[in-house]
């Protein structure tokens, strides 16, 4: 491990072998941490090549136009620009295809640069390619579009349907009791990730002794995915391209799926024969990457004086901006197949559509979906219980699937593999002190304070299919792990190296990881919806099995097994309490403690557990509390800085209590579910509920994400003025 900040020819010679090959150091927690605190990791800004090319994008100020004309002339005027690129040079390439979970019923092929149409303010028409950064940016905005402006289509002002999904089962109720409704927008918000997307590609010598002909640095969840894709464009088999995802500043999903940048880059590195480098700034995220959420849901639930649920009506509309990227599917998909939630209720008529819009992509985020199912659910069951004058633990208790009934087949036909929601419930229930709290909140509002207290529970499908290892014992007793999940901060090196060293019978200080490099690594799906633990972990273990097996049998060393691990799907869940203030003056909402129960099955590193924890509540905090992304009537992005779009800093979380369930999944060698999304789905929903339940004695009230004070305070006015004689 370094001791010193890396010098800019170490960086270089780290980026070349693979950023994400960790050794031991056996006195941290985190292995990964010494070298990310000392400032020697390598992250897509660190990566320094020989003789390198910037680039920058020519982008569309418009979100819908012909493209009439294109004038460089200006541009290749200033200091240092090379070229300025249009389809004419590098070819009218498109992006890669969906993953079709979904059928989609309208062409989703799109171009990696515009040549007819732009379709979103910021969709790259043109590459500048400059001998340093900076003049190629000022290049970029020298260059001249001619564009005919045509009306855009927001998000949502279409029905005209991408894709649909549906599920209906049993009869819905001709009439009950009690029917409460929601319609609740989730507005589209920015993943953030601490550093900005950067790609670099450097060419190797045809001649050389190398299977390679590019390599491409990609802060990516999906090296070999990345890798098909840029093999694709470039017109090369896939074995001559190495994709290295070096440390990785942040993804939540945003970087799940290559970008027209990225695949420009190597393209354009191919067309230049150069060596090329981009850095997106934070303004380039914004306006062009992918972002997340962006739906309306709509609900009717229906329940008997009992407080037993008889029906759930859903309709579904979520955004999928100008194009598909790989998963853009998954969230409706999710949100569709996950309701009802925990409630072992048979009775479903639910339909979603997802629909095309002229603004930026919308992918996958932290969550995908199980956010918005939560939302939707939970925000019903408290309404039902403030109708039927049932308390929403009382009301939850009688409608949740038992636990002597998992594995369980919802109507949707998902398999919850094992759990006991409501145990999940009681815990949270006595953690928070419940009862108590109950009472408390009486008594203050007898004072006139408008307080509440929100419930959400929540179940979390933690990926399926397959993850690649390769475990090697070499002579000297140390021990190489190689994974097809990569990492983006989890701490997937620390857990590796552990769980290769229990079962081998080891210690963690003697195996090295590898993670993010094609040319080390095994094939690999990725890390994403929470699946690395699970299915990449089961892989290592059935590697690491193989490995014994084979010295058992009287192997000499080196040892070495490749494994490939499938597995259906293992649910997490859990519950969140939070209790929250708005006061009545101002509208100013205090989330006053969170007490929260989740169950991911057998953990393997609390600490590292933990840490996911807070961070995902922490980002279902923002988007429930202040996150939006906004676009005017022309899809212009109004919201495109951190002056105008809020996120959560250490001042806006509150106290928060976590405890852990550990009933472990049938479904991998682990016994493992999915931790890193639990956050953004119960939180959200738990807010949204206290909120409602602090204005409830008011009335019932049609609030919206993100809960600000200037909604709240206009919630209050309102009121208060209808009250007024």
């Amino acid at each position: 491990m370094h001791t010193h900040p890396a010098s800019p020819a170490r960086r270089a010679a780290a980026a070349h072998d693979g950023a994400a090959t960790h050794a031991a150091s056996p006195a941290l927690l985190r292995r990964e941490d010494n070298a990310l605190l000392r400032g020697s990791g390598c992250f897509g800004q660190d990566v320094q090549l020989a003789d390198a090319c910037h680039i920058a994008f020519v982008r569309s100020p418009q979100a819908h136009a012909q493209l009439l004309g294109i004038d460089s002339n200006a541009a290749l005027q200033i200091d240092g620009v090379l070229a300025v690129l249009t389809s004419a040079e590098l070819g009218q390439h498109v992006m890669p295809a969906h993953n079709p979970l979904l059928d989609v019923v309208q062409d989703t092929a799109f171009p990696l640069l515009a040549h007819a149409q732009v379709a979103y303010v910021g969709q790259p028409v043109a590459v500048v390619v400059a001998t340093s950064r900076a003049a190629a940016r000022e290049a970029a905005g020298a260059v001249t579009l001619t564009l005919h402006s045509l009306p855009p289509s927001n998000d949502f002002a279409s029905e005209d349907a991408t894709t649909r999904t549906q599920h209906k089962s049993g009869q819905m109720p001709a009439s009950s009791t009690h029917v409460v409704e929601a319609h609740i927008r989730s507005p589209r918000v920015s993943a953030m990730p601490m550093e900005p997307r950067a790609c670099s590609a450097m060419l190797h010598d045809a001649e050389a002794n190398s299977p390679h002909r590019i390599t491409v640095w990609l802060g990516t969840q999906t090296p070999s995915r990345a890798q098909a894709d840029v093999a694709r464009v470039l017109g090369l088999p896939t074995e001559h391209v190495r994709l290295i995802s070096p440390d990785v500043g942040g993804a939540f999903g945003a970087k799940a799926s290559v970008s027209p940048e990225d695949l420009l880059t190597a393209l354009t590195a191919q067309h230049m024969q150069r060596n090329v480098q981009w850095l997106a700034s934070r303004s380039d995220d914004f306006v062009a990457g992918m972002q997340g959420r962006g739906s309306v849901l709509q609900g009717c639930l229906h329940a008997n004086d009992q407080g037993v649920l008889e029906g759930l009506w859903a309709r579904l509309h979520f955004t999928l901006g100008a194009w598909l990227p790989f998963s853009a599917v998954v969230p409706l998909r999710n949100a569709a197949r996950i309701l009802p939630g925990p409630y072992a209720l048979t009775h479903l008529d639910i339909e979603g559509l997802a629909t095309r819009a002229h603004a930026a992509p919308v992918n996958i985020y932290r969550g995908a979906g199980r956010p918005e199912a939560a939302l939707l659910m939970e925000t019903l069951i408290e309404q039902a219980a403030r109708q039927c004058q049932i308390d929403p633990v009382d009301l939850r208790l009688r409608n949740l699937i038992p636990s002597q009934a998992m594995p369980y087949t919802t109507p949707s036909g998902e398999v919850l593999d094992s759990g006991d929601y409501a145990l999940a419930l009681h815990n949270a229930c006595e953690q928070f002190g419940y009862t108590h709290a109950r009472n408390q909140q009486t008594q203050r509002r007898q004072q006139g304070e408008l307080v509440g207290i929100g419930l959400a529970l929540y179940i979390e499908p933690c990926g399926q299919g397959w993850e690649s290892a390769r475990v090697t014992w070499h002579e000297n007793g140390r021990v190489t792990v190689a994974s097809g999940a990569p990492a983006q901060g989890q701490g997937h090196v620390t857990t590796f190296a552990q769980l290769a060293a229990d079962i081998l019978g080891s210690d963690a200080a003697n195996v090295d990881v590898h993670l993010g490099n094609t040319a080390l690594c095994p094939a690999g799906t990725g890390a994403l919806a929470s699946r690395s633990t699970a299915i990449g972990g089961s892989a290592i273990v059935q590697a690491c099995r193989a490995v014994l097996v084979r010295r058992e049998a009287g192997d000499a060393l080196p040892i070495t097994a490749e494994e490939k691990f499938t597995s259906n799907e293992a649910w997490s869940y859990g519950c969140v309490i939070a209790q929250m203030r708005i006061d009545a003056d101002t509208g100013t909402p205090t989330i006053e403690r969170i007490s929260w129960v989740d169950d991911a099955g057998h953990v393997l590193q609390p600490q590292l557990v933990h840490g996911q924890l807070i961070g995902g509540a922490a980002q279902g905090l923002g988007q429930a509390m202040m996150e939006r992304l906004i676009y005017d009537d022309q899809g212009q992005l109004i919201t495109g800085s951190l002056m105008d779009y809020a996120i959560p800093r250490a001042d806006s979380m509150p106290p928060i209590e976590i405890s852990s369930l550990h009933t472990p999944s049938p479904n991998n060698l682990l016994g493992a579910k999915g931790v890193g999304e639990a956050g953004c789905i119960g939180v959200p929903a738990a807010l949204m509920n206290a909120a409602r339940d602090a204005l409830s004695p008011l009335g019932e009230f049609d609030l919206q994400l993100p809960l600000t004070s200037e909604q709240l305070w206009h919630v209050l006015s309102t009121h208060f003025e209808k009250e007024t004689p």
